[in-house]
């Protein structure tokens, strides 16, 4: 693995770093707190002061994830435009996310629900949710859409979105561009909604 070496500065946000790029390559069973220091080129010992072990690695590099998620959902979702046009823009930037950062985000999930989880994590875990049950109440409250339980649509746009993202990830397409089909997602669910 080709990483910079470690001089000075935020080792914690380095290793961070290095952990996304680790698990990328190879998943998160090959990840190891003493091969991040090599790679960084620190002692063994250094991570340590950061991270206890792997799973708090794992914490971390979770809620560093769900945070820049978060924000690029919260930048969408109260952007300027009309309502309908800021959730697409939620859907698209859960998408690219999701499209830049599969192994990270398995990781975002399934830490989130691990015992361990830091109280943190589960905080940020449900954010985005937030964000999107306000944006369905706005259109609710605008008639835009028939009112139901937020926390019920937002699960539904939730697993419509994810799903895309999952199969565009996985290349299971077939050529259709997920643009197209992000684009009929969100005004089937729309349409769905009224």
């Amino acid at each position: 693995m080709a990483t910079r070496r470690y001089h000075h500065g935020d080792l914690r946000a380095v290793l961070l770093d290095a952990a996304e790029r680790s698990i990328a390559q190879g998943g998160v069973d090959a990840l190891s707190l003493r091969q991040l220091a090599r790679d960084v080129g620190v002692s063994h010992a250094a991570p340590a002061r950061h991270f206890r072990d792997k799973q708090a690695l794992l914490d971390a590099l979770a809620l560093h994830g769900f945070q820049e998620m978060n924000r690029r959902m919260a930048a969408a979702a109260t952007g300027p435009g009309e309502l309908m046009s800021r959730f697409r823009g939620v859907a698209r930037a859960y998408l690219g996310f999701a499209v830049e950062h599969p192994e990270l985000l398995d990781v975002m999930y399934s830490t989130k629900h691990h015992p361990d989880a830091s109280d943190d994590l589960k905080a940020a875990a449900g954010q985005s949710m937030t964000a999107t049950e306000a944006l369905l109440k706005d259109a609710i409250g605008a008639g835009m859409i028939t009112e139901a339980p937020t926390e019920i649509l937002a699960r539904v746009a939730f697993a419509s979105v994810h799903g895309l993202a999952v199969l565009a990830t996985g290349d299971l397409l077939d050529g259709v561009p997920v643009e197209d089909l992000l684009d009929a997602t969100v005004d089937t669910l729309m349409r769905g909604f009224t």
